[in-house]
């Protein structure tokens, strides 16, 4: 299995396989922990999020300060900030891509995480000084005003990556959600303000409720095989259709997962739960199995296999439409209890 080449790129960047770990906290919020997961196969790290909220905050505060001076009282010892805004929210954050870069040699991306308009070139510029191979942003927001048009909240997603395209020469990756009207329609305008690449899809975890404390409590959900199907979906309708490169985030339990993506068109595929759940060798065993898969099929590397299952080379296009839809709802049907 040695002879298989698992190369591939991603925004520009040489990997040796499309076995990435996603942002996720208990995975790349240690530095520490990233020389296992890369001794493990993981071809590249992306960060867990950087909060935007936070940075926001940080810097009313600090504009607070440049108001009041750093040390107010009726008789002021200064009028100057005692916090440069260099310094601020991001400080940690970018000491973690720092001392990730120095730690391994497998590429780093950071991720960006926000709702709104605000700091984020800002952000940006701070994390490609500190080292970043790229950065991936995530758009998330839960519109709750019914007098807010969906198109307003879609120009202002479109209007942060051009601001962030604007202002750093690093390659940019949109997580977008898969809720917007026209999916195809907003990726070609994220690729038109400056993304070189769209990984499918920001997952977002929901709340609970508490039926004895009555209190709102967080209930994270690991992915499942069930969430690989939206992914697979959509590399396969937007695969040739624009230059962005295209990745896969949710549901890879196997290397048959990652086959699957692959060949739909699929650059890349992150992992997260299933190491969550298993561990970091689990990494060895998708690379593992995604190897012998390709060994026993005759293939020798990644390029012979990728886009073969895209709509664009599918000889019924309306598989990846509403007739596969149909279909599925008839052979369910049919296999019932009833």
């Amino acid at each position: 299995m040695s002879r298989i080449d698992l190369r591939t790129s991603w925004l520009g960047l040489p990997l040796a396989s499309p076995l990435v770990v996603g942002a996720c906290a208990p995975l790349s919020a240690d530095p520490e922990r990233l020389p296992l997961l890369a001794e493990h196969g993981a071809a590249a790290v992306v960060l867990h999020s950087l909060f935007l909220e936070q940075v926001e905050r940080d810097w009313l505060e600090w504009e607070h300060h440049q108001q009041h001076g750093s040390q107010s009282h009726p008789e002021s010892l200064s009028y100057q900030p005692s916090v440069d805004p260099a310094h601020l929210g991001l400080d940690g954050y970018l000491q973690e891509i720092e001392t990730a870069r120095r730690r391994v040699d497998i590429p780093i991306l950071a991720s960006l995480n926000g709702l709104r308009p605000g700091h984020w070139a800002e952000a940006a510029r701070a994390i490609e000084q500190a080292g970043a191979s790229a950065l991936e942003l995530n758009l998330y927001s839960v519109p709750t005003d019914p007098r807010l048009p969906g198109a307003e909240i879609e120009a202002q997603h479109v209007a942060i990556v051009h601001a962030v395209g604007a202002a750093v020469a690093l390659p940019l990756a949109i997580k977008p959600s898969s809720s917007y009207t026209n999916l195809a329609h907003m990726a070609a305008q994220f690729q038109a303000a400056g993304a070189r690449g769209l990984v499918l899809f920001n997952r977002f975890y929901q709340p609970d409720i508490d039926i004895e404390t009555l209190e709102i409590r967080p209930n994270p959900l690991l992915s499942t095989a069930a969430d690989l199907r939206a992914p697979l979906r959509w590399i396969a309708l937007l695969e040739g259709r624009l230059e962005l490169e295209l990745a896969a985030s949710g549901g890879v339990e196997s290397g048959t997962d990652v086959v699957r993506l692959l060949m739909v068109g699929a650059r890349i595929t992150q992992v997260v739960s299933s190491l969550l759940r298993h561990g970091p060798g689990h990494l060895r065993q998708l690379e593992n199995e995604l190897r012998a898969w390709l060994e026993a099929h005759g293939h020798s590397s990644l390029k012979e296999l990728r886009g073969c299952m895209s709509q664009r080379r599918s000889p019924d296009p309306e598989e990846f439409e509403r007739a596969q839809y149909m279909r599925a709802l008839g052979s369910y049907a049919q296999q019932g209890p009833w």
